[in-house]
């Protein structure tokens, strides 16, 4: 009975340890090929990263964001660059940009070049040129699916054409097409924008990378229905953002997008310092007292210029207005600082609730610029305040299951649960937003949440609806983190979160910039704005409703009418202490650019009840209307430019080229933004499995 137990034991341990030999094999193999994969993965980067990689025939060859294009025959070919020329006229409060896109054909195909460029969230794009040698086509402003069948049937004509079309508010597509061997073309596009003023601190913003997007959702079938509207990044269309493909330009960690830019500054005041933070600029003074700044250097396209100028002391203008008379109908620009407000007294206790972005694309600088952020917001707390940490990336995480009171010990206990933040996986923006905001209170003071991230994300409306919806009496701050956030997003959100928005764009600001923040977040706004007239006059007000605004934000209102009234009331509160102050619409200004903001305003807000009103068809026309009366690019419209002179012989093939952006300075390309997993887990998993496989060959000699 004990000999046929033994051997029942030997047989039974003999098969474990068959199993484990066989496992052990599995794991040196399945070892083997993953250290291969990213060894060969890393071979396939550095090969792209010099520009060595001339073919390849899946997308999946390479790393994320990489540059490429589709060839004829199916495969993928490395991209040419584009060169941009940025000029800015700054009049006032008002400014003026040109940018010049160059597209340059190498090659010894005729080429469509397919480039997605960011541009102020703001901007009022209103005119397209098309430069081909001497001649200069004017572009023109259609409903956008007949922009495109125009663009189409030119570029199948063999005819140079142009289209620019907007996908986001802040990102848009120029397309290019039948650019000759060894030809240039250049594209021109205009656009307007008000310049951001915050006390006596006046600052103008030119995006020019766009962080790669977080694209969630399930795939689209690619039906021929579908394939017809797809566009040419490297993420495919999913059921929560349709376009994705429009929005995720393939990316270039090299110099190439190379941009000069020139600002001639007319500020209307005498001038203490302008500044540009993030790129290195020349100044001069000219004869009549107004400054040109330009890039010290050609610069490539990886990180946002901002210029800041700060008026003298006693110098800022309390308030401006422009105006234009066009059709018969009169339009006004009006900007009012209120009044200083007192701060709140101290023994008013907050709940702040801090949200921070730890996915893939905050990965770089960003994540460090974040983290040290909200170590100044949690050295800022007082006592009587209440507090909680939310971090998201794939997942959502918070640092207590509510908030809890800014105890020594409590924030301590903060202190090190940031400073082991790491940033990696997708960015599920969704399920943190709303923890943060329907959290319940601890506090009957104010509760505010503090929003730090890059915004990369494509589902930008979905998260606008959570955040009207979950609200309250929450408040929401975003900043911006990063070399090329979101601005979009950032701004919108804010909006939506009756909060403000600032941005961090170097470790250095991080002090500075959320100094500003919390005097924001400390005093009181001034709320429920509304603008009265006498008698039975009619405004059409741009936004219809006015949003809350924090120390030093000025109010700042598009009107429009037949005949404007000579004074307005403006009437809010201070906390509980009625406000209310009487603006003449005497004099001003004229600009021919006020209508054209008008619009934009307009659009801005009817966007948003297109959006809530389930794309009701009623608005996009109204959208429309707008946009073609005042020859704007908007969601719904898109300027093309078509020379009538076919030049592409009809037996030449024309190939498709997605231009690629520069990847964000600060950024790492590693990072995929939709992929959760990364390739340093990938080796550590081959790793373990590899040692497990030596541990068990060990025992199974030993014991042999």
């Amino acid at each position: 009975m004990s000999r046929s137990t033994h051997n029942t034991g030997d047989s039974i341990l003999n098969s474990l340890v068959n199993c484990l030999a066989y496992g052990a094999g599995a794991g040196i193999v399945i070892s083997f090929a993953l250290i291969c994969l990213v060894l060969l993965t890393g071979t396939a980067h550095a090969a792209v990263d010099e520009d060595k990689l001339a073919r390849v025939e899946r997308l999946s060859d390479l790393d994320s964001g990489q540059l490429v294009f589709r060839a004829a025959d199916g495969h993928y070919l490395t991209s040419t660059g584009v060169d941009t020329d940025v000029d800015i006229e700054v009049t006032g409060l008002l400014a003026r940009v040109t940018v010049s896109q160059s597209f340059l054909n190498p090659t010894s195909q005729w080429q469509e070049g397919i480039y997605v460029f960011p541009l102020p969230e703001t901007a009022a794009v209103d005119h397209l040129r098309m430069k081909v040698g001497e001649r200069i086509i004017e572009g023109e402003i259609k409903p956008k699916q007949e922009a495109r069948k125009i663009y189409q049937q030119a570029k199948s004509a063999g005819k140079r054409a142009s289209l620019i079309e907007q996908q986001r508010p802040n990102m848009f597509t120029s397309s290019v097409a039948n650019i000759a061997p060894g030809d240039k073309i250049t594209v021109v596009i205009e656009y307007q924008q008000t310049v951001t003023q915050n006390q006596n601190a006046f600052s103008l913003r030119f995006p020019m990378a766009i962080t790669p997007r977080y694209i969630p959702g399930k795939a689209i079938t690619n039906t021929a229905e579908v394939r017809d509207f797809n566009g040419n990044g490297w993420a495919v269309n999913t059921d929560q953002v349709p376009d994705a493909s429009h929005i995720t330009p393939p990316v270039t960690v090299t110099d190439k997008n190379p941009i000069t830019l020139k600002v001639h500054l007319a500020a209307g005041f005498p001038l203490a310092t302008v500044e540009s933070a993030y790129h290195d600029v020349k100044q001069a003074i000219l004869d009549n007292g107004d400054r040109l700044i330009t890039l010290a250097n050609t610069v490539p396209a990886d990180r946002d210029f901002e210029l800041v100028w700060q008026a003298k002391a006693s110098q800022s203008p309390q308030a401006a207005l422009f105006k234009q008379r066009l059709n018969g109908q009169d339009y006004a620009l009006l900007m009012l600082n209120p009044p200083s407000q007192h701060a709140l007294q101290k023994t008013i206790a907050r709940e702040l609730i801090f949200v921070i972005d730890t996915s893939g694309s905050m990965d770089g600088t960003s994540i460090k610029q974040a983290r040290q952020a909200l170590q100044y917001g949690l050295d800022q707390l007082r006592p009587q305040d209440s507090f909680n940490i939310i971090r998201f990336s794939d997942d959502t995480e918070s640092l207590f299951q509510q908030a809890r009171l800014a105890t020594q010990k409590n924030i301590d206990i903060a202190h090190d649960f940031v400073d082991w933040l790491r940033a990696d996986g997708g960015t599920e923006m969704a399920p943190a937003l709303k923890l943060a905001l329907s959290g319940k209170s601890t506090t009957q003071g104010l509760r505010q949440i503090v929003f730090l991230t890059d915004g990369s994300v494509g589902n930008e409306d979905e998260l606008f609806s959570l955040i009207e919806q979950h609200l309250g009496a929450s408040r929401l701050f975003t900043v911006g983190i990063g070399s090329a956030p979101n601005s979009h997003f950032m701004n919108r959100a804010a909006q939506y979160g009756r909060g403000s928005h600032s941005y961090i764009g170097e470790q250095a600001e991080v002090r500075q910039k959320m100094q500003a923040l919390f005097s924001k977040l400390a005093h009181p706004v001034l709320t429920d704005i509304q603008i009265n007239l006498a008698g039975d006059q009619f405004l059409e007000q741009w936004p219809q409703t006015i949003p809350d605004l924090y120390q030093g934000e000025p109010l700042m209102l598009a009107l429009k009418s037949e005949a404007l009234p000579e004074t307005i009331t403006i009437s809010g509160h201070f906390g509980l202490t009625p406000w209310q102050t009487t603006v003449t619409l005497k004099g001003g200004k004229q600009s021919e650019a006020v209508s054209v903001l008008w619009a934009r305003r307009k659009i801005a807000g009817l966007m948003d009840d297109y959006r809530l009103e389930n794309q009701d068809e009623t608005i996009k026309q109204e959208i429309v209307d707008v946009a073609l009366e005042h020859h704007l690019v908007s969601q719904f419209t898109s300027l093309v430019a078509v020379d009538k002179t076919p030049v592409r012989p009809n037996e030449q093939t024309l190939n498709s080229e997605a231009i690629a952006s520069n990847l964000p300075a600060g950024s790492t390309l590693g990072q995929f933004p939709q992929t959760a997993t990364s390739a340093t887990f990938q080796l550590l998993l081959g790793i373990l499995l590899l040692l497990s496989a030596l541990l068990v060959n060990l025992v199974q000699r030993r014991r042999a």
